[in-house]
């Protein structure tokens, strides 16, 4: 006999609209992956089946056939799937790429057809939507981790082109970009450069409720004591709590950092210290903060990045 009780099962339909919403939503097969094995983090038996080295479409279907030959077991984790994506407006990798004007409406309109589907199947949803939305949680916060470490991947490719780029002027321009939204990432409130009377300002910024001007070079030679000195000067005539951060490419040379060894109202920064933050094994905040505590107790305006992953700082 058969019970009054079954469980209402998804649409056919609507499984099919996840593989081509979950094929739309990403063009490079890194984050997709990231996205999917956060998405499973808890079935590791199903990511075991899954084939990563194929394309986008392949692992999207190989994911939802797992699912529908399952689905009294997995309708919660494919609700909790097809919500997350029906919710999506934005699509970061997408819009990074060349043709985003075609791939980005090709996304749209892929998880607005999910979305359809997903109010037509809203019996089904309700009785699996508490689980669903625990699941949804649980993956945003990873979720929150993931775009976090891909921007920092994004941000690093272009900080490496800029090393092969032959106009100095331009990859000037490039570098202060790439700072601002480097230290956006970090909430840092980043402004742009701008011009007070008799001066240019590359920019600033806030950190633990200090002001810091910044000063950004990407010379061929080493930022001698004389460069430090004008950014010295210009930190003087702000107000009484702006410190500076001075970044340099190129590093600084001996007698500058002599100088500034004793007492400074600026620290520094050079490629090694872009790099840790890039490859993630510091923060730009965590960084900033052994920095400037260096500086208090010091007086010097210079610490290397090397000297904190060796502890000999």
């Amino acid at each position: 006999m058969q019970s009054s009780a079954r469980k209402k099962t998804m649409n056919p339909s609507a499984y099919l609209a996840l593989v081509e919403a979950l094929t739309a939503i990403f063009w490079n097969k890194k984050p997709f992956e990231l996205y999917v094995r956060g998405m499973l983090q808890d079935h590791s038996e199903l990511l075991a089946r899954l084939d990563f080295s194929a394309t986008k479409r392949e692992v999207s279907g190989q994911l939802v056939n797992l699912l529908r030959a399952n689905e009294a077991r997995y309708l919660d984790l494919t609700v909790a799937l097809m919500l997350d994506i029906a919710a999506m407006e934005t699509f970061p990798n997408l819009t990074t790429q060349v043709d985003r004007d075609d791939m980005v409406p090709k996304a749209v309109a892929a998880v607005a057809d999910l979305r359809r589907w997903t109010a037509k199947q809203q019996e089904v949803i309700k009785e699996h939507e508490a689980h669903a939305a625990a699941i949804a949680e649980s993956v945003k916060k990873a979720q929150d981790g993931r775009v976090f470490a891909q921007s920092h991947e994004e941000l690093k490719q272009r900080f490496l082109l800029m090393h092969s780029a032959t106009d100095p002027h331009k990859r000037g321009i490039k570098f202060e970009g790439f700072i601002n939204e480097l230290f956006g990432l970090y909430d840092l409130e980043p402004r742009a450069s701008y011009i007070l009377a008799h001066e240019q300002i590359d920019g600033a910024f806030t950190f633990n409720t200090d002001h810091y001007v910044l000063e950004a070079k990407w010379w061929k030679e080493a930022i001698g004591r004389r460069e430090l000195d004008v950014f010295k000067s210009n930190i003087e005539r702000k107000g009484k709590n702006t410190l500076g951060l001075y970044v340099s490419m190129s590093g600084y040379s001996a007698d500058a950092l002599a100088v500034y060894s004793y007492s400074t109202p600026f620290i520094t920064m050079d490629g090694s210290d872009f790099m840790a933050v890039l490859d993630q094994r510091i923060r730009l905040d965590d960084l900033m903060s052994r920095k400037k505590s260096h500086a208090s107790q010091t007086g010097h305006c210079y610490l290397p990045v090397s000297e904190i992953f060796s502890g000999t700082e």
